[in-house]
């Protein structure tokens, strides 16, 4: 999968076109806006999505991967603990509190990765507190786990919001809905991107062995919205998955799947709407970024 967190320096680095902020914009318009401005404002709008999206999909995996009593150990920060080939040394730590000794729920998880940062298997620093509270151990039908944020940044962006994880799974098939609401990641310069998001994702491979996640292959649905102010510019969109996103636990980028951005007043034959494009399949770091008919190939860190 191309990982949420390795996917932050990413949407920096795809500026191919030279942007030019407009002083006087303090809202979006698209009446009368200059091919540079609309290319401008798709541009942050697709970028601020893909970058709430990975940063909270990060943290989905970290609530997933503390342990077998609450999750599968070994997503997220937690990689390599199920995979002595990849040992990964921890900088954080992990407080488990219970009503009792003999009741396992509900339970009550702090991930504490310090004040001074905590770098991850990913290569990027975390500090604040990630607060979990779990009805059950995840992976069994009904269970759901409340994520709150204490304090987290992710490098130099502050990460607030919360994000509700439910076991849908019918029919022994795993599914899980993920839901993130009250989002807003918040730069040093007071940029920030507020952001809501409602995804389905189901396991289509790695059924036989439900605590070893290494053969896991998930397909990943579902839509968002928010809004992004970069400078004196702010824009809104909505966003889809138009076609599923695959997401594999043994490649570290989303192997498959399409992500459309509208923005606001915007429809969706306009060609301003923006493409991401994983790819066919292959576990590789190039994707296909396309506004306005232009494709542009990137490579992914």
């Amino acid at each position: 999968m191309k990982r949420i967190s390795n996917l932050i320096p990413l949407l920096t680095a795809i500026a191919f076109f030279s942007l030019l902020l407009i002083a006087s914009c303090s809202k979006e318009r698209s009446s009368g806006a200059t091919p540079a401005q609309e290319q401008e404002a798709s541009q942050v709008s697709s970028e601020s999505d893909a970058e709430a999206d990975l940063v909270f999909n990060g943290v989905f995996d970290n609530a997933m991967g503390v342990n077998n009593d609450l999750g599968i150990a070994g997503t997220g920060v937690f990689t390599g603990k199920t995979d002595t080939l990849v040992p990964v040394p921890r900088c954080f730590t992990v407080t488990i509190t219970r009503a009792s000794a003999n009741v396992l729920f509900p339970a009550h998880v702090v991930i504490d990765f310090g004040t001074a940062g905590c770098p991850g298997p990913d290569g990027h620093l975390r500090r604040g507190k990630i607060i979990i509270e779990y009805t059950n151990r995840l992976i069994i039908p009904g269970a759901s786990a409340t994520v709150t944020l204490d304090g987290f940044y992710v490098d130099s962006v502050k990460v607030q919001g919360t994000l509700t994880v439910t076991n849908a799974s019918a029919n022994s098939t795993r599914i899980f809905k993920v839901d993130v609401t009250g989002a807003k990641l918040t730069r040093p310069n007071g940029n920030y991107t507020e952001w809501t998001s409602h995804k389905t994702i189901t396991q289509i491979e790695g059924f036989n062995t439900p605590d070893f996640p290494r053969d896991d292959v998930f397909r990943i649905e579902g839509n968002s919205n928010g809004h992004a102010r970069r400078g004196n510019l702010i824009v809104g969109w909505e966003s889809g998955i138009t076609e599923p996103l695959i997401k594999r636990f043994t490649c570290q980028w989303v192997v498959k799947g399409i992500i459309k951005t509208v923005r606001v007043n915007s429809s969706a034959t306009s060609p301003w709407v923006a493409t991401l494009n994983f790819g066919t399949g292959g576990c590789d770091d190039q994707a296909i970024v396309t506004i306005n008919g232009v494709a542009h190939q990137i490579t992914l860190p």
